[in-house]
């Protein structure tokens, strides 16, 4: 009970934070609507798809993934800076629980990006795309669950590299290979078969093709089930192990 008080308590004052600045999240939509206005003709090109429609329900799981993929993989470098200004410092003496502290910061990108996600998913319907309103909220879960893996991946690997330019080198060098093995540009089904065998070891592939087959009402398909599996037993594993670092460290 008192983790989860905790957790909230944190999670209300990072989205203070948030709110009091509401141009920053402005500026972070503008990437995303730029490629989904910009990239989703070029792809119903490529792909020979009939309509919008269709190309919408290709490419917006990927852009989705892509938010995932680097929202959480970058949220290191939040707590570098928070470490360095002493927000971290000031709550270890506080009795607030260390997993509270550091889940309900996860948490913060997750509302987030899901929130990016939810904007993304609006623009699209103007434009073309039709998806199920449950089915949505099915591919809004299983983005929630990649960036809950990338938060957890990035303050470990903050914990392990205090600098901010290794961080952003090492973080470049796993989010590139990643975002590509997962299909964000194109989906795998047009790669080499090697490469589709390589990224069966991605979780972010499975993410992108279980979205891929809820936007195209295939609720009930088997990828998205093993979508759901994989990522929900990742996301555990990583939120434990970054708990149990993150409260040894900061002790």
């Amino acid at each position: 009970m008192k983790v989860a008080r905790d957790t909230w308590l944190i999670f209300q004052y990072e989205a203070g934070l948030l709110v009091r600045n509401p141009v920053n999240i402005a500026i972070t939509l503008l990437q995303p609507i730029t490629y989904l206005l910009l990239f989703t003709p070029f792809l119903k090109s490529v792909l020979g798809v009939s309509t919008y429609s269709g190309a919408y329900q290709i490419y917006v799981p990927s852009l989705l993934t892509a938010m995932g993929l680097f929202s959480g993989l970058f949220a290191g470098f939040a707590m570098l800076s928070a470490i360095r200004q002493g927000v971290i410092g000031r709550f270890r003496v506080t009795p607030l629980s260390r997993v509270g502290l550091m889940f309900g910061r996860e948490l913060i990108f997750v509302a987030l990006t899901c929130f990016q996600g939810v904007v993304i998913t609006l623009v699209a319907l103007v434009f073309g795309l039709r998806a199920p309103v449950v089915n949505v909220l099915l591919a809004l879960v299983l983005l929630a669950l990649m960036v809950l893996i990338g938060v957890s991946v990035s303050y470990i690997l903050a914990t392990f590299v205090p600098t901010q330019t290794a961080l952003m080198n090492l973080t470049n060098g796993v989010t590139e290979p990643l975002a590509l093995l997962a299909g964000v540009l194109i989906p795998l089904s047009v790669a080499p078969l090697w490469v589709q065998d390589v990224a069966r070891w991605n979780p972010y592939a499975w993410g992108a093709k279980g979205m891929r087959a809820v936007f195209q009402g295939n609720i009930d398909a088997q990828v998205v089930w093993e979508a759901s599996v994989i990522l929900a037993g990742l996301a555990l594993i990583a939120v434990t192990a970054s708990s149990r670092l993150f409260t040894r460290e900061i002790a």
